[in-house]
């Protein structure tokens, strides 16, 4: 989440660089969201928190680096 709230604040604000502020914000909603999900995702079983915020900064993650190769970045 350290490396996916900053870079996703500063796509939802717009802003050239990442605010202290809004990245700290996004990283808390992402880690609380991240959460729920582990509670209520799966039903059998309660993932831990860790797996779950892993999957979706993997995804993320992988997405960017997909649009950076796209784009001739990388």
């Amino acid at each position: 989440m350290a490396l996916v709230a900053p870079q996703l604040a500063r796509r939802l604000t717009r802003l050239p660089g990442p605010s202290l502020s809004a990245a700290t914000c996004t990283g808390a909603l992402l880690v609380v969201t991240a959460d729920f999900a582990a509670q209520r995702g799966v039903h059998e079983a309660r993932l831990p928190v860790g797996v779950v915020t892993a999957v979706i900064g993997g995804l993320y993650l992988a997405l960017l680096l997909r649009r950076q190769r796209r784009a001739g970045r990388i």
